[in-house]
């Protein structure tokens, strides 16, 4: 491991899966030590249409300053 963290993982076994620079990796805790597995990150355009739903929601929802200010004073009490 370098003073920053990373691990290097062996060129083998990066041919044989197939990893790619950009490749993304989440640790997993296991009994014997640490598990690493690759995650797929959602494509742009997929995040863009989440957003997109989530402002028309709270738009047909008439979400209003006051409902959130509302909603932090009582998530915070929770």
């Amino acid at each position: 491991m370098s003073t920053k963290g990373q691990l290097v993982v062996p060129e083998g076994i990066r041919q044989q899966e197939r990893f790619n620079p950009g490749d993304r990796f989440i640790p997993l805790p296991v009994k014997e030590g640490v598990l690493f597995t690759r995650v797929s990150m959602p494509a742009v355009e997929e995040l863009n249409k989440l957003a997109r739903e989530v402002q028309r929601q709270f738009k047909r929802n008439r979400v209003t300053p006051r409902i959130i200010t509302e909603a932090v004073t009582w998530a915070r009490k929770s």
